[in-house]
């Protein structure tokens, strides 16, 4: 039977942080319910089909862990987090555990919104793929905001201010609850009112957020944590991870007192803080079931969407394909796009569209711009081009990372790109707002068709303040 998406459970998991005891009692009553295995969300949520909705149980299981989930309706969102990379990446100096745990019990509701918690120095977890945005400014217990319409890859706005932890929840419900995210909202005046109407703890942003340059990590196998004990990172291929194996997991994480289990977007989950002594029985655990925790960075780094059984086969076709040229992709991420969704890899292939229709067999091949996802802006690398082809201009697209890699204008990111329409485009690196030449900036009595070099050198970026001379030229896809 194939399953579909209305077929499963999804469980919001705040944070993608959950106890062994919570996990074992919701594979259990999946168990219980005809299901042998659950997947995990790109939104650190789990999901298990199930024929028999007993509504009954699931609200009894679901109410005594006080965790909320969805059947059939949609329309809810969990909220993601970097607590998954603690201590397995770097961080900004003030996070810490006890800091995720308090916000994350500060939603007292079940957002709609996609809402992110996230640190900007790590790099497992994206940082711009909800349509509210919270990064860690260096500013102790202070937020950035950036927000998204939900109109897909189109970053709007980044709050003025900063935001402390306490009020996180505030902001999200009030963005949530005015609309603002539908509509054509004048984000300029909109922080305004917003700060106007809540009685909240801001702080004028200083400075830009810094963004890192660190390659996306290896979070698979046994690794040496700084105290001295470890984390263990597993992965699934077919991301149906098997319920009697989970069963087990968490009876020996309750057995040696681990508290805590956290997912990653990645479809994968990490255990932290395994004792050196215990380390031989984990790897007896992962005998006993046959795991394998040494795939390549070649398999790990992919995000694919649930259930896409086109998505799952193109990505099977490639890793098989691409290990037999034997290159390196560490630091490269993938997806296949076989349906709008947010974008937040370095690789991308889609389906070539053709008069509005998808073509079943002709992809187009995107990069992102510095093969950095954080910028949200993608560029073609090819246009039409069969599966059988893909492999190789993939190869070249790797190449062309590892060249680039040592070219110091565009690591700090002064390349420039003209756009198609023979008129240049220029980005907020703080907001991302666009300063358009064709359109210029009425707001500040700039008119259209105004080239950004004649602009006075006392322009600021109409949403956020940034300078002039800190914009950067741009090409749009």
């Amino acid at each position: 039977m194939i399953v579909q998406k209305k077929d499963l459970v999804r469980v919001f998991v705040k944070g993608g942080i959950i106890s062994p005891g919570d996990l074992l009692k919701v594979i259990t009553t999946a168990k219980d319910l005809g299901t042998d295995y659950i997947h995990f969300g790109s939104r650190q949520d789990i999901l298990f089909p199930i024929s028999n909705k007993n509504r009954g149980m699931l609200d009894e299981t679901f109410r005594s862990i006080q965790t909320e989930y969805e059947c059939e309706e949609e329309g809810s969102q969990n909220i993601v987090s970097s607590y998954t990379a603690l201590d397995v990446m770097a961080s900004t100096h003030w996070m810490a555990p006890h800091i995720y745990h308090y916000i994350l019990d500060t939603f007292d509701y079940q957002p709609r919104l996609k809402i992110n918690l996230v640190d900007p120095k790590q790099t497992m977890v994206p940082l711009f793929t909800g349509q509210v945005n919270f990064i860690a400014s260096e500013t102790e217990n202070y937020w950035y905001c950036y927000v998204r319409t939900l109109k897909e890859q189109e970053v709007l706005s980044r709050s003025p201010f900063l935001i402390y932890s306490d009020d996180l929840c505030k902001v999200a419900r009030y963005l949530e609850e005015k609309d603002l995210l539908q509509q054509n909202t004048d984000w300029s005046n909109a922080w305004k009112k917003l700060q106007e109407q809540l009685t909240i703890n801001t702080f004028p942003v200083q400075k830009a957020l810094r963004l890192p340059l660190t390659p996306f990590p290896y979070y698979e196998g046994m690794n040496r944590l700084p105290d001295g004990k470890y984390w263990l990172g597993l992965y699934w291929r077919n991301n149906a991870y098997d319920i009697d194996f989970l069963k087990v997991l968490c009876l020996l994480c309750q057995d040696t007192k681990i508290g805590k289990i956290t997912m990653t977007p990645w479809k994968s989950f990490l255990v932290k803080g395994i004792d050196s002594t215990q380390r031989i029985i984990w790897e007896k655990l992962l005998g006993k079931y046959g795991l394998n925790v040494r795939h390549s960075s070649l398999e790990l780094n992919w995000h694919m969407p649930v259930l896409d059984q086109e998505a799952l086969e193109l990505k099977n076709y490639l890793v098989r394909a691409l290990d037999q040229q034997d290159i390196s992709t560490y630091g490269l991420t993938f997806t296949v796009k076989t349906q709008p969704m947010i974008l937040f890899t370095t690789v991308v292939i889609e389906r070539a569209l053709n008069h509005e229709q998808w073509q079943q067999d002709t992809y187009n091949i995107l990069y992102a711009k510095r093969f950095d996802p954080n910028t949200a802006e993608y560029l073609y690398y090819a246009k039409g081009v069969r599966k059988e082809v893909l492999p190789a201009l993939m190869v070249e697209v790797s190449y062309m990372y590892y060249e680039q890699l040592e070219t110091p204008s565009l690591m700090s990111g002064e390349i420039e790109l003209l756009d198609d329409k023979g008129h240049s485009n220029y980005q907020c690196p703080s907001c991302l707002t666009i300063y358009d030449e064709m359109l210029g900036d009425l707001s500040q009595g700039v008119s259209a068709n105004t080239p950004f070099a004649l602009l006075p050198e006392t322009y600021e970026c109409a949403v956020c303040g940034t300078q002039k001379e800190a914009f950067v030229k741009m090409s749009l896809v």
